[in-house]
């Protein structure tokens, strides 16, 4: 939002015709169309809230930035940006702040880890429909992480980056919640899906061009931290996370796919932040939807899709699109069952090679062992990795 003073605080980068009068109450006004547009069970701010250097005083300016938020009696968390301490709050008096406001579900820092970097480091669980096999399970999970403000390395120029401290957290949190979601009663098959929300992108936000990513890319570049925290890998080798969700490059509203997750901008959202003149402010909107079983009882999520809504006259919707399907996966093992096979049933009879035919009855017993995770099948004897549409032998 990068909320400054209310009404004194000028909007930046709109056409001449806004200005007059365009200020933080702007931002506060998209925030209220969205809520009545949407009617969201949660609301997520991915940082930046305030813009410290104009917020004379901090809590003033969290106030009135959440104040939307607050009014509407929606819960809603947030996690801190690289602007937000520089009022006159440090980082954790901001993020104390906000955990103490109402209807907030931030969290200051996961309860019983004493040694972790940054604040603001915490997970939600979402359960099961009340009166469903599932409700003392959580069929979502929501990971929120502090990405930091700048390096306080001394050889590392640049933006922040989540930590070791963090992701160690983070996999252990994983791991119980996958534990228990597949574990009796009413264990899973699979892992509950999940979704991460920090600030600063990762630099694996530079892997998209336009042909691979839905949305567009205006930055130069992208405004991550100058070393790979590998945080990326950690939640790949989880299997739980579908999507990442950032803030700070203002510019960039796309998703795309990379070894099964999505990496997501949102795109400018507060008037008094930097964007693009007639480049209207926007946000994003995420809907997991349940599985309604046969005796109209609800079930685990089967899909998570995401689309943005525009602070134009319409709030006009774009961009619609599924980040996650419980289907996907079982899909992919199809997929390549029929094309791998059939290739070999070709080879087999119209070449006569003995080979193939061995090669087509070991085929069988490996996908029996396949391994489904995050849409990506790796099969046991590692020959083949297939990740979305593409596959490599």
């Amino acid at each position: 939002m990068h909320f400054g003073d209310g009404k004194s605080t000028p909007c930046r980068d709109v056409l001449p015709n806004q200005m007059p009068g365009c200020s933080d109450l702007n931002t506060s006004a998209f925030i209220h169309r969205m809520i009545q547009a949407e009617k969201p069970h949660l609301i997520v701010f991915t940082g930046d809230n305030i813009f410290g250097s104009d917020a004379t005083d901090a809590v003033a300016s969290l106030n009135a930035a959440f104040a939307p938020a607050l009014s509407s009696n929606i819960p809603w968390a947030a996690v801190l940006g690289n602007h937000d301490q520089q009022s006159t709050l440090s980082r954790e008096g901001v993020m104390k702040h906000i955990v103490g406001m109402k209807h907030s579900l931030s969290q200051l820092n996961p309860p019983g880890v004493n040694i972790i970097d940054g604040f603001g480091n915490y997970n939600l669980e979402v359960s099961g429909v009340e009166g469903s096999s599932l409700h003392n399970k959580s069929v979502l999970n929501l990971y929120f992480l502090d990405s930091g403000d700048y390096s306080t390395v001394p050889s590392i120029r640049g933006y922040g980056w989540i930590k070791p401290s963090q992701q160690f957290w983070f996999q252990r949190t994983s791991k119980r919640l996958r534990k228990a979601y597949m574990s009796n009663p009413e264990g899973q098959k699979s892992a509950a899906p999940g979704l991460a929300y920090f600030h600063i992108a990762l630099r694996e936000y530079a892997s998209f061009d336009s042909s691979n990513f839905t949305g567009v890319k205006q930055e130069e570049g992208i405004s991550s931290a100058s070393v790979n925290s590998g945080f990326f890998t950690t939640m790949v080798e989880a299997g739980d996370v579908k999507a990442a969700f950032t803030g700070h490059d203002h510019l960039n509203d796309f998703c795309g796919e990379l070894l099964g997750i999505h990496l997501c901008y949102a795109g400018g959202f507060g008037y008094h932040a930097y964007g693009k003149a007639g480049w209207a402010r926007r946000a994003r909107v995420v809907l997991a939807t349940l599985e309604e079983r046969e005796k109209g009882g609800w079930g685990e999520v089967k899909s998570i899709k995401t689309w943005k809504r525009l602070d134009d006259k319409h709030l006009t919707v774009i961009d619609a699109q599924v980040l996650w399907s419980k289907t996907s996966a079982g899909k992919l093992l199809l997929k390549y069952l029929l094309g791998h096979t059939l290739a070999l049933v070709f080879l087999a009879r119209y070449s006569g090679e003995q080979s193939a035919l061995e090669h087509l009855r070991s085929v069988f017993h490996i996908i029996l062992s396949a391994s489904v995770s995050s849409d990506c099948l790796v099969l046991m004897d590692h020959s083949v990795v297939s990740c979305g549409n593409s596959m490599v032998f």
